[in-house]
C-alpha cells in the first residue's frame, strides 16, 4: 500500500455503515478520487463536519491495489471558512458548485489549473460580502474553459451567442440553438469580469434566472447530466 499526501475539495459524501463514509474529493495529485473515510462518527469527534460541499481538506491516503477506492488515513482542514457554512446565499451556492464538478467532472489525473480556480474559488466566495448572488453565474462561465467549451471569440454589441458552435454571431444562427442578445451580452461581460469585480455587475433577479437557464442549456449541450442537478431548484428560490 502507499501513502500519500494531497489537498482535496469535498464533492460528494455517502453514509457507509454506522459509522463511515464515502467522500468524492478532487485532489491535486489524483484529480476526482473516492475514498473511504473510517470512524467519522466516534468519540474523538465527529470527522464528517470537515466533508461539507466544497470544503478544503489536507489529507493522508492510502492507495489500496486490490480495493476499488483509496482510503483516508489522517484529514484536517486546509483553509478555516470564515462564512461560507453560516451564510445561507453561500451555502446554497456551495453546494450548487460541489454538484456541478461532481456531475461534470470525472478525470482521474492530476489537473492542478482545475484544482487550483476551484480552491480559489471557493476562498473568494468565502471572503465576499457584496456581488455573491452573481457568483455562480460567473463560475459556471469560467469552468466552462476548464471542460472544453469557452466561448471561441469576444462577444460584440448586439451578438447573438451560438450555442452550438460556442461562439458569438451578429444574427440569430438558422438552427435557433443559440442564447437571445440580452444573455450573449451578459456572458461576454462575464468573461471579461474578475470575481472581485461581481458587486459592480447589478442584475435583475429575472436576468440572473434567464441566464442561468441559458447557461445549464449551454452546458447540456456538451453534458446531459447537468440536467439532474437537484439544487438548481434551490438556487432559483434563493436568487
Amino acid at each position: 500500500m502507499r501513502t500519500y499526501k494531497a489537498r482535496g475539495i469535498v464533492l460528494h459524501t455517502l453514509r457507509y455503515g454506522d459509522s463511515s463514509m464515502i467522500a468524492y474529493l478532487f485532489t491535486d495529485v489524483g484529480g476526482r478520487t473516492h475514498y473511504m473515510v473510517q470512524g467519522v462518527h466516534g468519540r474523538r469527534g465527529n470527522k464528517a463536519a470537515l466533508f461539507q460541499p466544497m470544503f478544503a481538506v489536507e489529507i493522508e491516503g492510502v492507495e489500496q491495489p486490490r480495493a476499488r477506492m483509496h482510503r483516508i488515513r489522517e484529514a484536517r482542514s486546509l483553509v478555516p471558512l470564515a462564512s461560507l457554512p453560516f451564510d445561507v446565499r453561500k451555502s446554497t451556492i456551495s453546494l450548487f458548485m460541489a454538484e456541478v464538478l461532481y456531475k461534470l467532472v470525472r478525470e482521474e489525473e492530476a489537473n492542478e489549473p482545475l484544482f487550483d480556480f476551484i480552491l480559489e474559488a471557493v476562498l473568494h466566495l468565502d471572503r465576499m460580502q457584496e456581488g455573491i448572488a452573481n457568483f455562480h453565474l460567473w463560475f459556471l462561465v469560467r469552468l466552462s474553459a476548464f471542460l472544453g467549451f469557452y466561448p471561441g471569440n469576444e462577444y460584440t454589441d448586439n451578438d447573438w451567442f451560438d450555442i452550438r458552435d460556442g461562439i458569438f454571431v451578429p444574427s440569430m444562427p438558422t438552427h435557433r440553438i443559440c442564447m437571445n442578445p440580452s444573455c450573449s451580452r451578459l456572458l461576454g461581460r462575464l468573461m471579461e469580469c474578475e470575481a472581485d469585480e461581481l458587486p459592480a455587475l447589478r442584475l435583475a433577479r429575472t436576468q440572473r434566472g434567464e441566464f442561468m437557464e441559458a447557461m445549464l442549456a449551454y452546458f447540456g449541450y456538451h453534458f446531459d447530466s447537468i440536467h439532474s442537478v437537484q439544487s438548481v431548484s434551490i438556487l432559483r428560490e434563493v436568487f
